[in-house]
C-alpha cells in the first residue's frame, strides 16, 4: 500500500518546501534589519531640537506663540531661534504658550 519511494519522494517534497520556507523567513529577516538600520541612521542624522520655538500665524507672518522646544503643543508653522530672540518676541508682546509656559524658564513673566 505505502511505497516506499513515494514515502521517499514525499520527504525530498516536504525538505523543498521547508528549505523555500526558510529562506523567505530569511529573506523578511534581512528586510527588516535593512529597515531598522535605516530608521537608527535616520535617528541619528536629524537634527537636534532647539530650545526654543517661535510659532508663525496662519498667513505666515506675525509670530503667534513662543515655544520650548520640546513643547507638545508647537504647531508646524514654528521654526527654532536662539534665547535671545525667543526673549525678544516675548518683549514685543507676543504670547507665550500656556502649556509649556517658555517665559517662566526665559525669566520673562508678564
Amino acid at each position: 500500500m505505502n511505497d516506499p519511494t513515494d514515502r521517499l519522494a514525499q520527504l525530498h517534497f516536504l525538505a523543498r518546501v521547508q528549505e523555500a520556507d526558510l529562506d523567505r523567513t530569511r529573506r523578511w529577516i534581512a528586510t527588516e534589519e535593512q529597515r531598522q538600520l535605516e530608521q537608527q541612521r535616520g535617528e541619528q542624522a536629524r537634527p537636534p531640537t532647539p530650545d526654543w520655538m517661535i510659532e508663525q500665524g496662519l498667513n505666515g507672518g506675525m509670530p503667534v506663540y513662543v515655544h520650548r522646544g520640546d513643547c507638545h503643543m508647537k504647531g508646524k508653522r514654528s521654526r527654532g531661534v536662539n534665547e535671545d530672540q525667543a526673549r525678544r518676541a516675548l518683549a514685543e508682546g507676543v504670547a507665550a504658550c500656556t502649556h509649556c509656559r517658555p517665559d517662566t524658564d526665559l525669566g520673562v513673566l508678564e
